[in-house]
């Protein structure tokens, strides 16, 4: 009988474990309004508040961890965090690296910004963030690329006359266009590249993938990542 309650004991702190299992969600936490880190100092953003709910309807304990984008998968790949929910596009590239979940956002256009119309999007300079598929296509465009390490400095790069224009998501910046009070525009067509949107997961997570996965499918079916896509990218957002 002692040993029974024993082994009985043992499995029912086994579920709790399981349960209360603490997942680490990585981020860059510079890329609004996928995440950024808000004025007390914490992850904030769509992904933030997605990944909380994908972790709760999982039955997991997030934990969240900040790492430059540069070295974001590798950093996965060594087990520095479980999980990349970063505005990553699935792409066979990177497919081959890591795993991917379900996609979360839909496939969205890339586009290009300037300081005016005119600009030489074929042969001028172009800014992108390193390791981005934006920075891929500008590679092969023609074009010349200049790189950056964050989003931001690519914006900066051309305001100050260090690059033509910026490729970048176009769901990141609308919200700079907006803002910009007339200085900033888009220029040119915009530009199809890359999927949609899924969290990156080492490929031996298998379990954790479709922990996931079923979160992802089940805030489709109720409509709740709708909801969120609309508060966080407004109502002309791509929808499920």
């Amino acid at each position: 009988m002692k040993k029974l309650i024993l082994a009985t004991a043992a499995l029912a702190l086994s579920a709790g474990m399981s349960l209360a299992q603490t997942v680490r969600m990585g981020t860059e936490g510079a890329y609004p309004p996928y995440n950024f880190i808000n004025d007390k100092g914490e992850v904030d953003g769509f992904e933030r508040e997605l990944g909380d709910e994908l972790c709760k309807r999982a039955g997991l304990t997030c934990e969240w961890v900040t790492n430059d984008w540069d070295s974001i998968i590798p950093n996965l790949v060594s087990g520095n965090y479980d999980t990349i929910i970063a505005g990553m596009s699935v792409t066979p590239e990177r497919d081959e690296v890591i795993d991917f979940t379900h996609e979360y956002v839909p496939a969205s256009p890339s586009a290009y910004v300037a300081l005016s119309d005119g600009v030489d999007l074929k042969g001028g300079v172009i800014a992108a963030q390193t390791g981005t598929i934006q920075a891929n296509y500008v590679a092969n465009s023609g074009a010349t690329l200049v790189e950056f390490a964050t989003a931001d400095e690519t914006i900066a790069a051309v305001r100050n006359g260090e690059a033509d224009a910026v490729l970048a998501d176009k769901d990141y910046l609308a919200p700079i266009v907006a803002e910009s009070n007339g200085e900033l525009k888009f220029v040119g067509d915009d530009v199809a590249i890359g999927g949609g949107v899924g969290m990156g997961i080492r490929e031996s997570d298998q379990e954790l993938r479709e922990k996931f996965n079923k979160a992802i499918d089940s805030m489709k079916a109720d409509g709740s990542l709708n909801a969120l896509l609309k508060k966080w990218f407004g109502e002309k957002a791509l929808l499920w």
